[in-house]
């Protein structure tokens, strides 16, 4: 018996090796055959539905990429990948919550892993699928909030055009006075409320002094600046062990996760969702 599960698992391996190799020949159908193969020799092999999804989003079969994603992570609930393209999956359907959701973990699973590019991928569709969720929002929340002026400005001019039937004549000229001043409170108020849609510069202390974009995995050194972690590492890794700003000597086992500025960063960015937007 075990040596029967070990040969059915030796095919599989080879049939995903196979498979692999299409896959880098572009030929993802072929792929998708051998992965397949593979899958029904031993379907509690979780890179084996992910190497397919793989496939499935080359050709935009996102259906199969979720349905492909959704038994990878049920397998193994720390799957970078089946997390990651599941979102995707369902971004394209336009199920943003849970889309977002999805990516959201696959960046954390990422994170914690240091796949340093595998997380600027995730990443970017975490933000661009943010973004995007805010445009909508925001385009909604501004021409409600349009409206409810334009109501409120009228509701005062009615009033005023009510009063001024009631007054006398010596009282009609501070009625447009009072009116006025009403009427510049309240667009007060409303462009008070739409400050928080309405982009602005990021704050200094919450950027990279390398990236110059905004903090994500940020880490402290032992001279007391920040940096984002993954461009930190690539510093170190293509132009020596110092720190770049002081130039002191410098190593990763040095670096201090910086969690204020972690928590100040995911605060800043909960109530200014525009500035998730990526170049």
């Amino acid at each position: 018996m075990s040596k029967a599960v070990s040969s059915a698992a030796e095919q599989a391996e080879q049939l995903k090796l196979q498979g692999n190799n299409f896959y880098n020949e572009n030929m993802f159908a072929a792929a998708i055959d051998l992965y397949t193969q593979a899958i029904r020799l031993c379907p509690n092999v979780p890179f084996y539905w992910t190497n397919r999804a793989l496939c499935h989003r080359k050709l935009n079969d996102w259906a199969s990429v979720e349905e492909d994603c959704l038994r990878a992570v049920r397998l193994d609930p720390r799957s970078v990948k089946g997390h990651y393209m599941l979102g995707l999956a369902l971004l394209h359907r336009d199920i943003y919550p849970e889309g977002i959701r999805a990516l959201e973990r696959a960046l954390d699973l990422g994170r914690a892993h240091q796949d340093g590019h595998m997380v600027e991928e995730i990443w970017h569709a975490f933000a661009t699928a943010k973004f995007d969720e805010w445009v909508e929002d925001s385009t909604q929340r501004v021409k409600n909030l349009k409206e409810l002026e334009k109501s409120c400005e009228l509701g005062l001019w009615k009033k005023l055009m009510f009063d001024i039937q009631e007054a006398e004549e010596k009282e009609i000229n501070k009625l447009f006075l009072t009116t006025g001043g009403q009427l510049r409170a309240l667009n007060s108020v409303f462009s008070k409320v739409a400050e928080a849609d309405t982009p602005t510069d990021i704050p200094d202390y919450l950027r990279c002094k390398i990236t110059l974009d905004i903090l994500l995995d940020p880490v402290i050194t032992p001279c007391g600046i920040t940096y984002e972690k993954a461009a930190l590492i690539q510093h170190i890794k293509k132009v020596g062990n110092f720190d770049p700003t002081t130039r002191q000597p410098l190593h990763p086992f040095q670096f201090v996760p910086n969690l204020a500025i972690k928590e100040a960063v995911a605060n800043y960015l909960d109530q200014h969702r525009w500035a998730y937007k990526v170049d």
